[in-house]
């Protein structure tokens, strides 16, 4: 459950941070919604392979208590 609550303020962190930076940052509106859209993709792919990896590390602990000793 730790992991989940990281990731849950890893993201929203990072959402936050990068609409503060893009907002304070003078741009036009199109540009300004490029920009947070790559940010929003970019935190999303992290949190997917952060999650990825933490699945294949939970299965493989899985795994191992399964094992015959």
């Amino acid at each position: 459950m730790k992991i989940v609550r990281f990731i849950e303020g890893f993201v929203i962190g990072g959402l936050l941070g990068a609409a503060v930076a893009l907002l304070a940052s003078p741009s036009s509106g199109e540009e300004l919604r490029s920009r947070l859209q790559s940010e929003v993709k970019r935190v999303q792919d992290e949190v997917s392979q952060a999650a990825v990896e933490r699945r294949a590390e939970l299965e493989n602990q899985l795994n191992q208590m399964r094992a015959p000793r």
